[in-house]
């Protein structure tokens, strides 16, 4: 089974393989070979990505940010000590993009073309035991119009050395899940195969506990099985548990499932997996429910890259980011559009999210990818579609037996936007007016969508096949035209991108259709299509965070549409959400001068035009937002009130006054009756004076996995941040860390990402600093001339 190697999941025999690659980029025959001298290449840990460490370049593709790609290599040298003869060697890849080949001593292993899902090889009649090993690795990303949206280039996830027994749980061969739920009992079903790999028979114990959060056993089982030589048996335990703890988003309470095989009184192997205790049902009248509790979801779409750090991604930073999705009020995520790391999905079991999980971009043909800029003249049509006849099923198969015991996941997705109308699937249905996306006309020469159909139910099969317990999904593009050639049919849930007008006439036809927004824009009415019905099961904005490619055109390097920005700062759509998502009271202002037109840009993604500063022109007429979660809101300028607005009075969710600009402190308090619940203000800030930085983890395990992630201001000589500043920034680090990146979240800046001195950006930047290999003190200094310096220190343990 493929696990995290942190703290969701343990694997007998199992060990991190990360450390200290050698790695070159370009074409270079002959590195494969055992003796090929690779002194002269630069070392690195995975996960890795080399695209992000290339320069921005007009003449590259916006679809993939401006970036580059390439061939890459890597290699590694290794010793399997002699007390591993006699088990399997294996090497499990948790992620590397793309059409990876890998050779053990010169030994071809394989090839897998998709860079998102995990894989494994054995390694075993290749290995010299307690000599030198190399294991090589070949990815090519030359193809840089594979995908809408950034990738990422190389090892850019998890790799693992596993040491396997004869006898043994078979990879993916373990599946926990909860057939029945309440507050007072529920039962725990464990299912595993277990594989003999001996010539000779052999009588096999297996022992399942059901451990809870304090590591105390509540329930256990054990089975003595006879299991004759290359075979394999699947076995099922059911546990009972009293009074459980229920995984819920507020509580994601996690047992642990630990399943050991032993043979003649001696383990062979273990794994424990982290497990919740849920019930979900959907209901096409009602909506969701999560233990029998009315849920509306409160989604974003995310893309797996986080700016500055590419698609290698480390899991502290996953953390982060999520616990900002928290502070929002988000509590589901859908994974786009392909499967994401697994300690991604690992912090979203710890931290309470409902997740879809999607396989595809495409099936059997392609779709449109922007070279010169999203939706402006040069395209061309390419990507995964190219290997989906031959590993769909496959890729499909992996997602599902790596990602299944996550309770996190809800929902199964086989596929986002396959019936985009003429892109490339088109139907006479198009034509007709019942059709909302009126602008797209049939087009004969086009693949006929009514094939969509098939293809759905041999991929809702393979889900199926491993995984009952969660509906097949997809998110659509045309459900009418979905709908009509069958392709909806198919599907347990319905997930419509973009259409809520189809919500009622929809559901009113298909009454037994479930249905919910799996794309949808920022307007507060699709929030109220959402609200205003039961049937409706929730919403996912595209997106949650900003992201790279699918760029505008040059020089914007990243996708502006996401409502927390690269850095993962709160933009002003945030705090909206927030208000309309969170139960927590809050209150926020904003201020836009009317003089000035209002960017409408985005259309579906459109951002309330307001900003979080109070530095204009003198007598400006200013309009001034406010969000909050509470009745009213009073708005105070230099002390002095400019009224009390009820919320009730304003259907946009959004309080509104019109003042003339005076400088010093703009104050917003907001209450539920007479009661003050929160408070918020702006105030006109000074000349740049100093930098302030606050960090979220100032202690480190030393694992060189551990990253430190540093928000810095730019702010005045009285402590008040100077939101329009672009002042240059350099940080330095001393003692056991390296600094990773610096995020200044600004789409037009197209300067290299590698370095150490960046512009902020809105007052602000982003610094992530790693751990490495041992324990010491560090700090981290941020400087900017005339500015006074800031330095944070870290303990590395």
């Amino acid at each position: 089974m493929f696990a995290s190697f942190q703290v969701c999941a343990q694997q007998y025999g199992r060990e991190l393989f990360n450390a200290r690659w050698q790695f070159h980029l370009g074409h270079l025959p002959g590195a494969e070979a055992p003796g090929f001298n690779d002194a002269t290449w630069r070392t690195v840990n995975v996960p890795h990505d080399y695209s992000i460490e290339g320069d921005f370049n007009r003449h590259l593709p916006s679809c993939n940010s401006y970036l580059p790609g390439g061939i890459g290599w890597y290699r590694k040298s290794f010793v399997v000590p002699t007390t591993q003869a006699g088990k399997k060697v294996l090497i499990q890849f948790d992620g590397v993009y793309k059409n990876s080949e890998v050779w053990i001593n010169g030994h071809y292993l394989g090839k897998r073309p998709s860079g998102y899902v995990a894989f494994e090889y054995d390694l075993t009649p290749w290995i010299r035991i307690g000599e030198k090993n190399t294991i090589a690795v070949k990815t090519d990303h030359e193809d840089l119009t594979d995908s809408g949206w950034y990738t990422g280039s190389g090892i850019y996830r998890n790799v693992f050395l596993v040491y396997r027994s004869p006898v043994h749980i078979k990879s993916g061969g373990l599946f926990v899940h909860t057939p029945e739920v309440s507050y007072t009992k529920a039962l725990v079903t464990a299912s595993v195969t277990v594989q003999n790999e001996n010539t000779t028979g052999d009588t096999v114990v297996v022992i399942t506990s059901l451990l809870n959060a304090a590591g105390e056993t509540v329930a256990t089982n054990r089975q003595q099985i006879f299991l004759p030589e290359k075979s394999d048996r699947l076995l099922h335990t059911t546990l009972p548990v009293s009074s459980p703890q229920l995984w819920s988003v507020d509580t994601p309470y996690l047992y642990t499932l630990r399943t050991t095989v032993s043979s003649h009184g001696k383990i062979t192997d273990q794994q424990e997996v982290r497990t919740g205790i849920r019930q979900l049902r959907f209901d096409a009248s009602r909506g969701f429910f999560l233990n029998g509790k009315s849920t509306k979801l409160k989604g974003v779409c995310m893309v797996h890259d986080a700016g500055v750090l590419g698609s290698a991604v480390p899991r502290s930073v996953w953390e982060s980011r999520l616990r900002t999705l928290k502070e929002m009020g988000c509590n589901a995520i859908r994974a786009c559009h392909n499967p994401h790391a697994t300690e991604f999905l690992d912090v979203c079991d710890e931290q309470g999210f409902l997740v879809i999980a999607e396989a595809f971009d495409e099936w059997a043909y392609p779709k449109t990818k922007w070279i010169d800029g999203w939706n402006h003249t040069q395209k061309v049509k390419n990507g995964y579609s190219k290997y989906f006849p031959e590993w769909g099923t496959r890729d499909l198969q992996d997602q599902v037996l790596r990602d299944r015991n996550h309770p996190s996941v809800i929902m199964w997705s086989i596929g986002n936007e396959i019936d985009f109308p003429n892109d490339p699937y088109s139907h006479p249905s198009l034509d007709s007016f019942a059709n909302p996306q009126t602008f797209a006309r049939y087009q004969s020469a086009n693949p006929d969508a009514s094939g969509m159909k098939a293809l759905a139910e041999k991929l809702a099969a393979v889900v199926r096949a491993l995984d009952t317990t969660r509906p097949v999904t997809s998110g659509l593009a045309s459900a009418y035209m979905s709908t009509e050639v069958g392709y909806a049919g198919v599907l347990d849930v319905t997930g419509y991108n973009y259409q809520e007008n189809l919500y009622g006439p929809h559901h009113k036809k298909h009454p037994g259709q479930i249905l919910y927004g799996s794309e949808t824009g920022h307007r507060y009415e699709y929030w109220k299509a959402v609200t205003d019905n039961d049937y409706v099961m929730g919403q996912f904005l595209w997106t949650g965070f900003e992201y790279l490619g699918e760029s505008f055109k040059w020089p914007q390097r990243h996708n502006p549409f996401g409502i927390i920005d690269l850095g993962g700062f709160f933009k002003t759509e945030a705090y909206f959400r927030q208000s309309i998502w969170s139960d927590k009271p809050m209150a926020w202002i904003g201020a836009w001068d009317t003089t000035v037109t209002e960017p409408t840009q985005y259309y579906l993604w459109d951002h309330h035009n307001a900003l979080p500063h109070w530095n204009w022109m003198p007598d400006k007429m200013i309009r001034i937002s406010g969000f909050t979660n509470c009745e009213s809101m009073e708005l105070f300028l230099n002390g002095q009130s400019l009224g009390i607005q009820q919320m009730s009075s304003f259907p946009d969710h959004v309080i509104t006054w019109y003042v003339p600009y005076k400088k010093g402190q703009l104050k917003a308090i907001a209450r539920n009756g007479t009661k003050v619940m929160a408070e918020y203000e702006l105030n006109t800030a000074g000349a740049p004076a100093k930098l302030r930085a606050i960090v979220e983890q100032p202690v480190l395990k030393a694992n060189q996995q551990d990253v430190a992630s540093l928000a810095v201001y730019v702010e005045d000589d009285k402590n008040r941040w100077v939101y329009l500043s672009e002042n240059k920034l350099t940080v330095n680090v001393t003692g056991p860390v390296k600094l990773l990146g610096l995020e200044n979240a600004n789409a037009n800046d197209t300067s290299r990402y590698a370095g150490n001195s960046h512009h902020a950006f809105r007052g602000r930047i982003k610094v992530y600093v790693q751990a490495l290999g041992k324990p010491g003190q560090a700090r981290v200094t941020i400087s900017s001339p005339g500015l006074k310096t800031a330095v944070v220190p870290l303990i590395i343990q």
